[in-house]
């Protein structure tokens, strides 16, 4: 119950934090905000100040920022729909601009915690590729077939945008303050169970199964938390990825113990061999401490990085590479969370700490870039209307904006539905 509290009000705060940017900016243009509200629904308590009423709302998501002329016309020099074009602009895109510079502002506490997370190759798998081209640790990764890799976990993401192809790898790195390329056959035969964890985080849980893999077959499913293997006790994704390095699949069946809505189960798996393509080596997880510079550079990286998953996102549910089902609203964000710091209790507050950091910066990133897009009922549909009317040097009919905003509206709605459906099937570990 504490976890699902803790999820429910991080999803809030950045909720809040996305009105608070439209309203410093509408406050600053000088437009006059009727209420500024933390939560929906029936006030549990306001107060006054000025033209502005403060409430705190009985339902604990999200909040709203409600501006004099900001839906229909008014002759109050304050409104929204009084000031120029240019402020207005800048209202509008206030909200997703906080919810950006929140993620920076967060990524810096991340790094300065835990560290940064440059490309450095901690492992170069026996037999692969990358080994027999002469790879080893410590080597700094720079580009893969020709993509710039920022920091480590450029490369699974790389990687799912441009999957590997054909019998050979480009590989770009720094050695010694040398830049080196090799090229190998990034083909392999391997044992393999078909499952995802996060190696990075303090967790045990599972992100991702293949369909059809023997882990699928076996029942294990998303969000299954492992706590053994063959009887070696499991608390975090890095030590499954320690115990296979340790103990590598050779096809014998294993034993795997994990939790599942609080309950204890434990099922057999038999390794299926596969062909697949592989780097052969791993540089995805490496952290190292940084001093003040370091801490900043990070930062930036690390928010760009979660832009770019947000628009890698984006591009593959455009292009169908992902679909409406794979998408989570608030319940499925918010039971995440509190599965995520209930695994994380098990090694430790800091861990916890790091984990909301990090689901707190992937939001907020989503948050400001969902929002710029040009979607009526969104921020980003009202720039729209914004940049052609200072284009046009006069606004576009109301009644006009106000229909496509209503059927946009409509459509949101829709799609929120569906998505909550979703959350519930998973939740009730039905689909």
């Amino acid at each position: 119950m504490v976890s699902v509290i803790i999820a429910i009000l991080l999803f809030s705060i950045l909720i809040i934090t996305h009105e608070l940017g439209h309203f410093l900016f509408a406050k600053r243009a000088g437009i006059g905000v009727t209420e500024f509200s933390v939560g929906m629904g029936p006030r549990l308590a306001s107060f006054v100040r000025g033209e502005t009423r403060y409430s705190l709302k009985a339902i604990p998501f999200g909040g709203s920022c409600a501006m004099i002329g900001e839906d229909e016309d008014s002759d109050a020099d304050n409104a929204f729909n009084k000031k120029s074009v240019w402020a207005r602009i800048l209202v509008v895109v206030g909200g997703p601009m906080f919810n950006i510079l929140t993620a920076f502002i967060l990524s810096l506490v991340l790094i300065a915690l835990s560290g940064t997370n440059p490309p450095i190759v901690y492992r170069v798998y026996e037999g692969y590729g990358a080994e027999q081209a002469g790879l080893q640790t410590g080597d700094k990764i720079l580009s893969v077939n020709g993509k710039h890799v920022s920091i480590g976990r450029d490369l699974p993401l790389l990687l799912f945008s441009h999957p590997l192809e054909g019998d050979s790898v480009t590989v770009e790195f720094l050695r010694d303050g040398n830049k080196q390329t090799v090229s190998y056959d990034p083909n392999q035969e391997a044992f393999r169970l078909g499952i995802s964890y996060y190696a990075d985080a303090s967790e045990a849980v599972l992100s991702d199964l293949t369909e059809g893999s023997p882990a699928a077959e076996a029942g294990l499913r998303a969000g299954d938390v492992i706590t053994a293997i063959n009887g070696t006790e499991i608390h975090t994704g890095e030590e499954i990825a320690a115990f296979f390095q340790a103990n590598p699949l050779d096809g014998s069946p294993i034993s795997v113990s994990f939790l599942r809505n609080g309950e204890e189960q434990e099922t057999s798996i038999v390794p299926a061999m596969v062909h697949e393509k592989s780097l052969g080596f791993e540089a995805s997880y490496y952290r190292e401490k940084a001093g003040f510079a370091g801490v900043i550079g990070g930062a930036f990286q690390e928010t760009g990085y979660w832009l770019r998953y947000t628009f890698m996102s984006l591009r593959m549910l455009l292009t169908g590479g992902a679909s409406v089902k794979d998408m989570s609203g608030p319940v499925g964000i918010v039971s995440s969370i509190s599965k995520s710091v209930q695994s994380s209790a098990q090694t430790g507050i800091l861990d916890i700490i790091l984990n909301l950091l990090g689901y707190a910066i992937l939001l907020s990133a989503n948050l400001g870039v969902l929002n710029l897009l040009p979607i009526p009922a969104l921020d980003g549909g009202r720039l729209l209307f914004l940049l052609v009317e200072a284009v046009r040097r006069k606004p576009l009919p109301p009644e006009k904006e106000g229909l496509v905003h209503t059927i946009g509206f409509v459509l949101l709605m829709a799609l929120m539905v569906i998505v909550l459906f979703n959350d519930i099937v998973r939740l009730l570990g039905l689909g």
